[in-house]
């Protein structure tokens, strides 16, 4: 960022991005206003605030993802995306409005007092996608079964004491095959035992999925790799994969265990 002369924070919402400026030097932000969140309006204020590779701007993680980043650096300016963890708060602040937002990050970016995260290149999101979205099938698999377990128990419903364990192919035959007099309860017990299934079959799709993509994809060596290492399986390697990148990027294993936390030993 040698080059930049102006430091520009956004805080980005799903439909529009409000903007404040820090010039170099030591001047208060100035707050600029609020643009729609979208690729001609980011362009048209480049326009005005350029040359583009005078700006560098940031904003925070969240639900919006990394499209503005993608968009703005199409457009020849420096972007980077903040951790919002990890931005310095002051003791007493607790006033948070969009326009005081940006002004911070302007601010404190001029200062070189926020955090970059690593923005994934398109393919290593859309691998984390997938593997996300079987992470969450997982969770919908464990309520649903939850569901059921919390019907038997209502009606103090219990397998037989020849089956020994939940979920065997025993114990979802037995399932398979009780009946209820009452109708509306037979109704609503044999939802919860589809809701269980497609959830299941959903799984398997994504997990299906996944063995393909991780053959195919530019992680495919990586993810091998990551295989032949003593306690990593293929799911494991491949949520690795997705979600750290490129090892590259870390300067020591130190840096990497750091990232993975102080229970990744």
């Amino acid at each position: 960022m040698k080059s930049t002369t102006k430091f520009i924070g956004l805080d980005v919402s799903k439909e529009k991005i409000s903007v404040a400026i820090a010039d170099e030097g030591k001047d208060k932000p100035r707050y600029y206003g609020t643009i729609a969140h979208a690729p001609a309006a980011l362009r048209k204020l480049i326009k005005e605030l350029g040359p583009a590779s005078s700006l560098s701007f940031c904003y925070e993680a969240g639900p919006t993802g990394y499209e503005t980043y993608r968009w703005i650096e199409s457009m020849g300016a420096h972007c980077v995306v903040i951790a919002p963890s990890l931005i310095p708060k002051r003791s007493g602040d607790h006033v948070k409005t969009d326009r005081r937002d940006a002004e911070q990050l302007a601010r404190l970016f001029r200062a070189g007092e926020l955090t970059p995260i690593y923005v994934p290149a398109r393919e290593d999101e859309a691998l984390r996608e997938l593997v996300r979205a079987r992470e969450s099938a997982k969770e919908d698999a464990h309520r649903a079964r939850q569901r059921v377990l919390k019907f038997l128990l209502r009606h103090q419903i219990h397998p037989p004491e020849q089956i020994k364990r939940r979920w065997t192919k025993k114990y979802r035959v037995w399932l398979g095959q009780l009946t209820f007099p009452n109708a509306p309860m037979q109704i609503a017990f044999t939802e919860y035992l589809h809701a269980m299934d497609e959830i299941e079959q959903r799984i398997g799709r994504l997990e299906k999925a996944l063995i393909e993509e991780a053959a195919t994809s530019s992680k495919a060596d990586l993810i091998q790799i990551l295989q032949s290492l003593r306690g990593i399986g293929f799911l494991t390697a491949v949520t690795l994969a997705a979600e750290i990148g490129s090892f590259a990027r870390f300067r020591s294993p130190a840096q990497a265990h750091g990232l993975l936390g102080p229970g990744s030993a």
